[in-house]
């Protein structure tokens, strides 16, 4: 059972508080010092742990932006339990536009990590200690790589009901049934019986505001079902999630200058055209045809492409049709538009 104590870095958090911690990082070598700032919002009573991480890739932008606006809400002071927040994970590649440590190693292939190993491993054990072993629930927040695009998407252990629970409280129209891959920080939460959403959307690089509105929406989901924040006084209601046991890659047959026809959460027929390549000294055009039916989940952005580039990802269901319906749904739904109570086009005021 976790303590009724909450010590992060050495220092505690009292109830009814809320404080920024900054654990020590290695320095730059210009011996300038670093710190990984970690938000705390801890609630009059003591209830579920939820951390949250973003930029674990130092070029997934879309998360700290989505931790920035969470962090405003008004609804937080009426907080049960205590919300662990690190907006920026890697700091060194954010600060060189890079989805890698300076050591060109993936944070993120890198958990649980140890205090005596790597640069990456020592980060990733920074963070299990000091935040994943403070917590109960977690949610770690991503894009898409460098110039290519995610739908709105939750990927999880759907086998587990916990976890699930909480992914279908998200609020996004399609959840992965994904395995765990070694060494992520999925996989080392698991390890420690946590349940954990990964939410990955847009793209690195770029704010998407359909991503973030969403992500900022979901989060407030799974802190409602896990009875960290009371019920929503809203009616609305969201449809069903729809989940995908599989999902693959389309990928270029020939190199050349890529165009898409299908988009993001289009439905494709096995044998579709859903984009082009085209031979740049006027050779003709050639066909990407899509290998199975489904929703489109992601794609590539860059028309430049190598013969065996990934350029949509699909994800297969039962029912496509209803499916592509409720995805269009719901990009209708977060679309950015202008309003008087929102900050920039960003979220609406959560009561």
């Amino acid at each position: 059972m976790m303590s009724e104590s909450l010590v992060i870095g050495g220092q505690a958090v009292p109830r009814r508080s809320r404080c920024m911690i900054e654990l020590e990082l290695p320095p730059l070598y210009t011996q300038k010092p670093l710190t990984m700032p970690v938000q705390v919002v801890r609630g009059g009573r003591d209830g579920p742990r939820l951390f949250i991480t973003a930029a674990i890739h130092g070029d997934e932008l879309n998360g700290t932006e989505i931790i920035r606006r969470l962090l405003k809400l008004k609804v937080l002071k009426r907080l049960r339990g205590s919300l662990i927040a690190v907006p920026i994970v890697n700091i060194y590649g954010l600060l060189h536009l890079s989805r890698y440590l300076p050591d060109r190693r993936d944070l993120n292939r890198s958990f649980p990590g140890s205090d005596t190993g790597s640069m990456a491993a020592r980060l990733a054990n920074l963070l299990m200690t000091e935040i994943v072993s403070n917590a109960t629930h977690g949610i770690d927040l991503h894009t898409g790589a460098i110039h290519r695009s995610n739908l709105p998407q939750i990927r999880a252990d759907l086998d587990d009901a916990e976890t699930r629970r909480l992914a279908e409280s998200f609020g996004v129209p399609v959840l992965l049934n994904a395995n765990v891959r070694d060494g992520s920080l999925r996989g080392a939460a698991a390890e420690h019986g946590i349940p954990m959403l990964l939410y990955e959307a847009g793209e690195a690089l770029r704010y998407d505001e359909v991503a973030i509105r969403a992500g900022v929406r979901g989060i407030i989901g799974v802190m409602r079902a896990l009875e960290m924040l009371p019920p929503s006084r809203s009616v609305r209601r969201s449809a069903e999630p729809y989940v995908a046991r599989t999902s693959s890659w389309v990928r270029a047959q020939r190199s050349g200058l890529f165009r898409r026809v299908a988009n993001m959460g289009s439905m494709v027929k096995q044998g579709d055209t859903i984009g082009l390549i085209d031979d740049p000294y006027g050779g003709g055009e050639h066909p990407v045809l899509a290998a199975r039916s489904g929703i489109v989940i992601g794609c590539s952005k860059l028309p430049l492409v190598y013969e065996g580039e990934a350029l949509f990802h699909v994800a297969r269901f039962s029912d496509v049709e209803e499916v592509a319906e409720h995805v269009e749904e719901f990009q209708i739904e977060y679309q950015a538009r202008p309003d008087a109570h929102t900050e920039q086009g960003g979220e609406p005021p959560i009561a």
